[in-house]
């Protein structure tokens, strides 16, 4: 990659959505699986409840989750214009069950919700914290929280070790190989995934900031989180959470 395009990765930029909404359903693995999961642990409600969405992007976690529980309302946040816009369209027919809202995933003037959460629920984000930043916000959501509710995020892990880091870009490698084959018979969107050195843990940069898995662990616990958990883990990429009692 020259160094004009390496520049554009320094930070998560509208461009970054735009190549992440076209590639996206290349690069993130299992991604269907991954939707499933978090809306299997998503504790079910008759009555109306609402779940937050940290960093919706384009809306597909969003519409499955619309889909799965029917008395549900989203409220969908996003740092991007133009991640907001996709999924505005995408789930305009949910109407006023989803409520989008630009907003700063470090800031902490959101974090004060006006309705009960059942659930918060993010995908790819929390890597761009640090561990301080991380461990806030746990303890934030934590607060959030109504009594049942859950905490469930899918996002990059760091291996602790350079081999299980060698694993994980080998097998990011493969998924995105094996992807692209599936959905287009060919490779270019592999070609892309390696010629824009998507790959954090080949290509690390300093925007991206994921923590190993234990850490992530401990810090739900220490922010008060009952049935912490691990709920599926490829690549690199991996979903965990726990429960407000």
């Amino acid at each position: 990659m020259s160094e004009p395009e390496a520049s554009m990765w320094a930070e998560w930029n509208e461009e970054s959505s735009k190549l992440f909404i076209d590639y996206g359903r290349y690069f993130v693995p299992e991604r269907e699986q991954q939707i499933g999961v978090i809306c299997d642990l998503i504790p079910p409600r008759d009555e109306s409840f609402h779940i937050l969405e940290l960093c919706c992007g384009e809306g597909l976690l969003a519409a499955a989750l619309l889909e799965r529980f029917p008395a549900c309302v989203v409220h969908g946040f996003d740092g991007s214009t133009g991640m907001l816009q996709h999924a505005r369209q995408r789930l305009a027919r949910y109407g006023e069950r989803f409520v989008p809202r630009r907003f700063d995933l470090r800031e902490r003037e959101w974090r004060a919700p006006a309705l009960p959460l059942q659930a918060i629920v993010s995908s790819l984000a929390v890597h761009h914290l640090d561990a301080e930043e991380k461990q806030q916000l746990y303890s934030d959501a934590h607060a959030m929280l109504s009594a049942g509710g859950a905490l469930l995020i899918a996002d990059l892990i760091q291996p602790v070790s350079s081999a299980a880091t060698m694993v994980a870009a080998r097998m990011w490698d493969e998924a995105v190989r094996a992807r692209a084959q599936e959905l287009d018979g060919n490779l270019d969107a592999f070609d892309f995934f390696r010629r824009e050195h998507w790959n954090y843990y080949e290509f690390p940069d300093a925007y991206d900031k994921p923590s190993p898995l234990f850490h992530h662990l401990r810090w739900l616990e220490q922010a008060g989180f009952e049935d912490v958990d691990a709920y599926w883990l490829k690549a690199g990429h991996a979903i965990y959470g726990g429960r407000k009692t």
